[in-house]
């Protein structure tokens, strides 16, 4: 009889130990969590472990199901944003956003970097990705030329000799592009841009900037730079122009 006592005592305590679930929170498995429709993670009943646990349209954040926003990282918003709180953003909207930087038009610039002038300030412009003194920046506007002519005017040759100091200090490859106004064959005209080109090339070449960082390439009439069929029009479209790279 004794026997049977301390058998059925013993039994009655692995029932307590293996047949009880813990008390909720606590949890050994998911089936300890599901009457709240939860699940078991180290240890514990919590509304999610991954995505696949939360709803259509939910995601799984610090084990709650939360609504899915526009973006998880700044991977997924465009150019110039970041995300915030799920949702895309401009990249900053004061100088504090850009730690080491400023910034401008709603994204962050290096010190001294810039896109546009107006990156720059009042007295500064943006050359070549720098912020640089207005008197100090280059002057890459197009050289024009008289009608049938491809000589250089006293006027392209002071803007050259301004320009060749800048092109020698930046280093950088230049596509010189030249152009015709719609009057002649299209043959003519294509000559006519391409012996453009060549002539401001051998006039920068002679102040010293490197041959080899300037190309040339004629385009005859077919990019005009104004669409008018006057003196004016004309005189616009007689030109070379500075492709930088």
């Amino acid at each position: 009889m004794r026997r049977i006592i301390v058998i059925s005592v013993m039994a009655a305590a692995g029932m307590l130990l293996t047949g009880c679930p813990p008390t909720y929170p606590k949890c050994n498995n998911d089936d300890n969590c599901k009457d709240h429709n939860e699940v078991c993670v180290q240890g514990q009943c919590v509304e999610c472990a991954g995505d696949q646990n939360c709803k259509a349209g939910f995601i799984c954040q610090g084990n709650k199901c939360v609504p899915k926003g526009e973006c998880t990282s700044d991977a997924n918003c465009g150019p110039g944003q970041k995300c915030r709180d799920g949702k895309c953003s401009s990249e900053c909207a004061t100088d504090a956003d850009c730690p080491g930087g400023r910034c401008r038009n709603n994204r962050c610039l290096a010190q001294g970097a810039c896109t546009v002038d107006e990156d720059c300030g009042a007295v500064q412009g943006c050359q070549d990705g720098t912020c640089v003194s207005k008197t100090d920046a280059c002057n890459y506007e197009p050289i024009h030329f008289e009608f049938d002519k491809s000589s250089l005017t006293s006027e392209a040759e002071r803007q050259l000799s301004t320009l060749a100091d800048c092109i020698k200090k930046a280093r950088s490859r230049v596509t010189l592009e030249g152009h015709a106004d719609e009057r002649g064959t299209e043959e003519y005209n294509l000559q006519l841009s391409n012996r453009r080109a060549a002539s401001v090339k051998k006039y920068l070449s002679d102040l010293g900037v490197t041959s080899g960082n300037l190309d040339t390439v004629g385009f005859g009439a077919n990019r005009p730079a104004s669409q008018g069929h006057n003196e004016a029009a004309w005189a616009a479209n007689r030109r070379v122009e500075f492709n930088r790279k």
